[in-house]
């Protein structure tokens, strides 16, 4: 079934006003035959978005409604499209108490749900590691080097695979190697397949699922999917379920990174919804 598991929605601050129906017409027409809508769930109360407009994730006094306009939207489609409810979950450094909290109260109403690491823990206060080449040389700075911001998003993506966030905790991880997005500019010294590998081995271990991510593509200073190819491959031969995912924030992105990522995803053999 080629799907695209990794697809944000009107709830998306940072994204466009695209309606639910433009994102499921478009998906039709491209020939999918499923569309999981994973917007970004509410951060902890007691979280600070450090994003200068605080506009990282949905507000929590909108999650049911928008849970309820994609079951509307199930019956809508029904016979055309494969429609999936979700969400994209942070994992923040400390804040997984709260985490769990949210997902046992919001799990039971969700068919499929990513677990991504965006916020950076350095020296006492948070980071959105991907908001700006700015900000990625602030923590460069902060941390001693480029290289020293890779290693340490690999290690809190590994933190969060490791994490007991409760029986509703998402199952597939979300681009790993999103601390590539601006290597064109950063590039890091060391190809850090060590700490790569870990996490790859993380979610073979716990049966999860790896966000093959096409987002990178189009961004001007990456240029690869998250995670890139040989990573990918490594992560066909340990058999982790892929799961293509444009990380579409408007309905023209639903296609980004080209069709060729939808056929290694599919050819990956992805667990089915």
């Amino acid at each position: 079934m080629i799907h695209d598991g990794h697809v944000h929605s009107p709830y998306c601050p940072h994204g466009t006003s695209d309606s639910f129906e433009e994102y499921c017409d478009k998906a039709i027409e491209y020939g999918y035959q499923g569309i999981t809508f994973t917007e970004h769930a509410p951060l902890p109360s007691s979280f600070k978005d450090p994003t200068p407009m605080m506009d990282s994730a949905m507000k929590i006094e909108d999650v049911h409604r928008y849970l309820e306009e994609i079951e509307a939207l199930k019956q809508q489609y029904k016979g055309h499209l494969n429609v999936y409810t979700g969400l994209e979950v942070d994992y923040i450094e400390g804040y997984e108490h709260e985490t769990t909290a949210f997902l046992n109260e919001i799990g039971p109403l969700l068919d499929d749900s990513i677990l991504s690491v965006h916020f950076l823990h350095l020296k006492g206060s948070y980071l959105c590691i991907d908001y700006s080449p700015d900000v990625f040389q602030k923590a460069a700075l902060q941390l001693g080097s480029i290289d020293a911001v890779y290693q340490h998003y690999y290690k809190t993506v590994a933190s969060s695979i490791r994490s007991d966030l409760g029986p509703y905790k998402p199952k597939r991880i979300g681009h790993i190697t999103l601390a590539r997005k601006f290597a064109k500019k950063y590039p890091a010294k060391h190809d850090h397949l060590h700490d790569l590998s870990t996490i790859l081995h993380e979610i073979k271990n716990r049966g999860y699922e790896l966000d093959y991510n096409g987002a990178g593509c189009i961004k001007p200073l990456c240029k690869e999917p998250y995670p890139y190819d040989s990573i990918i491959e490594r992560a066909m031969d340990l058999s982790i379920p892929l799961v293509y995912g444009s990380d579409a924030h408007q309905v023209t992105g639903l296609l980004s990174g080209s069709n060729q990522l939808v056929a290694k995803a599919v050819l990956s053999k992805p667990q089915q919804l």
